[in-house]
């Protein structure tokens, strides 16, 4: 028997571009990214080893190659930048129950976990702050990263570009405020059963916009962080204030279904919804509400169902706003290697 230090990082999934908020707002939810580390002394028998596993979405598919997976190479990126590697005998188990590829921050959790993997591991004593500058060298959208790694709604923005080496970021590369969320409201996400990469997300907006468009998501975005926050919520200001010309316009042809949920489902038709949209690129469709969950859940699935020619299966997820970020508990255990 060998004394072990041990870990366990857990880290939120995430919507981003709220309504408005196109790469601006972002929200953590409860659903959680684990990652179990093990870090055995030297001496052992497989000394050089890492051994990786995964278990959860994608696990048929996923890269168990340290330097490739997202969430050891993003370890990797970290320790390099202080000179460190990997301490060996190590045993990192991922359980990720985030659906890859359906806009619920799965890539951005996976970065925060990475950060934090390094920091414990390499003992490095990063602050949430420093985290989030190297966290946005690899995820450089500040909305969905700053929920994972903070917790609860939040606005954020780069203040430097992202640097495309191992050296040391600069300090304050991104910037953020967190925002008052009314803890009536829950998110009701409805996933559909098939991934949308996000740069083919991201390919479908056009390179310049109408003023009139920026100023509709500008005016709109103002009044949405604010209605939020107070309890009871003003059904009719959030709903109004979650309209957008920036970017689900330009992806609703990537979503069939979309366009009618959130031209046909409101706070008249369904009661208990306050406002609705697309959940980061998407494909995943996010319903704000305080009451008449199932029916505003089962009225989307069923919009989705009855697409032509295929129809699409969805999975619904009830979800909780957290208000804590990544979390890194750690312990000791009595292991054999």
């Amino acid at each position: 028997m060998t004394r072990t230090s041990y870990a366990k990082i857990t880290v939120p999934a995430t919507s981003a571009n709220i309504g408005p908020g196109f790469d601006v707002l972002g929200l953590a939810l409860s659903l959680y990214l684990t990652v179990e580390v093990t870090v055995y002394p030297p001496g052992l028998d497989n000394e050089a080893s890492v051994k990786l596993t995964y278990e959860g979405d994608g696990a048929e598919t996923m890269c168990l190659i340290p330097e490739k997976n997202l969430i050891t190479k993003t370890a990797l990126y970290v320790l390099s930048c202080f000179g460190l590697d990997l301490p060996k005998p190590i045993a990192i188990h991922i359980n990720n129950p985030i659906p890859l590829g359906r806009g619920l921050g799965s890539s951005g959790s996976a970065v925060v976990a990475g950060v934090a993997l390094a920091n414990f591991v390499g003992n490095l004593n990063l602050s949430k702050e420093r985290m989030l500058d190297y966290i946005l060298q690899i995820e450089s959208h500040p909305d969905n990263v700053v929920a994972a790694l903070m917790g609860g709604f939040v606005a954020g923005y780069l203040r430097n570009p992202p640097q495309t080496n191992d050296t040391q970021p600069p300090v304050g590369v991104g910037s953020y405020a967190r925002l008052g969320w009314a803890k009536e409201i829950k998110a009701i996400a409805i996933i559909p059963q098939f991934e949308l990469a996000t740069e083919k997300a991201r390919k479908a907006l056009p390179v310049n916009y109408q003023k009139e468009d920026v100023i509709f998501n500008l005016q709109r975005l103002t009044i949405l962080a604010n209605a939020l926050s107070h309890s009871p919520p003003n059904v009719e200001k959030i709903y109004e204030a979650m309209q957008d010309k920036i970017h689900q316009p330009y992806r609703k042809h990537l979503i069939p279904g979309l366009p009618e949920i959130i031209e046909t489902m409101t706070p008249s038709s369904h009661p208990g919804l306050v406002g609705i949209c697309l959940s980061g690129a998407g494909p995943t469709v996010l319903a704000l509400a305080t009451d008449n969950f199932e029916k505003i859940a089962r009225d989307a699935q069923e919009i989705f169902a009855r697409q032509s020619p295929n129809s699409i299966r969805t999975v619904v997820k009830l979800l909780d706003v957290v208000e804590e970020g990544y979390k890194c508990q750690i312990g000791f255990a009595q292991e054999k290697l």
